[in-house]
């Protein structure tokens, strides 16, 4: 079972992998340029991008900005087809490697919406920077536990039934501070193009 996991997690890294070659190659960018408009080195997205690396949360959020895209569009790329009923079973999951942050992409088609399933594990920091949030405008729904986000100076401490919105484009940190597990929803509305 764990071997059918890791391989599972192996497929959607090496297709994300292969999104963000094509997200680079579309606007005639360099892995030079891509570090330079992310952040992430030169060295690291080669690596993504060949599949002999896991993006980590923070990595997958800076490369995803730098394509105007938010995390989960670019995650969505991988597996979501088109049409209006989306499975349990077809929504496509990634695992942060390094805290074991869970993201799953709920929202079928090509609504402006996506709704992302996110699990937090206990004691666990999930920074994101402000360029996963340009242009984009989200509402961060707490389902269980309680989440710690701050935002910019911004402290929130958010409980079950908790929803808050997104305020201008800063440093973020998702946050669990108990030993149990916290579930959120991050509902993005996709800028117009």
């Amino acid at each position: 079972m764990l071997d059918k996991m890791s391989s599972k997690e192996d497929g959607i890294n090496a297709r994300i992998g292969q999104n963000i070659k094509v997200e680079r190659e579309k606007r005639g960018w360099s892995l030079t340029d891509l570090a330079e408009q992310s952040g992430v080195s030169r060295a690291m997205i080669h690596k993504i991008e060949r599949g002999e690396s896991s993006p980590t949360a923070t990595s997958l959020a800076r490369l995803a900005g730098s394509f105007a895209m938010s995390m989960s569009q670019l995650i969505a790329l991988t597996e979501v087809q088109p049409g209006t009923l989306l499975r349990h079973a077809q929504q496509p999951v990634w695992q942060d490697p390094e805290t074991g942050y869970i993201r799953r992409h709920v929202s079928p088609g090509d609504i402006p919406l996506d709704v992302v399933s996110v699990e937090l594990p206990p004691r666990t920091d999930v920074p994101m920077p402000a360029i996963s949030y340009l242009s984009r405008r989200q509402l961060i729904w707490v389902l269980e536990g309680t989440l710690r986000f701050l935002e910019g100076d911004n402290l929130f401490e958010m409980n079950v039934g908790d929803c808050l919105e997104l305020g201008d484009p800063t440093d973020c940190v998702f946050s669990n501070a108990t030993d149990d597990i916290c579930r959120y929803a991050v509902l993005v509305l996709k800028p117009a193009i």
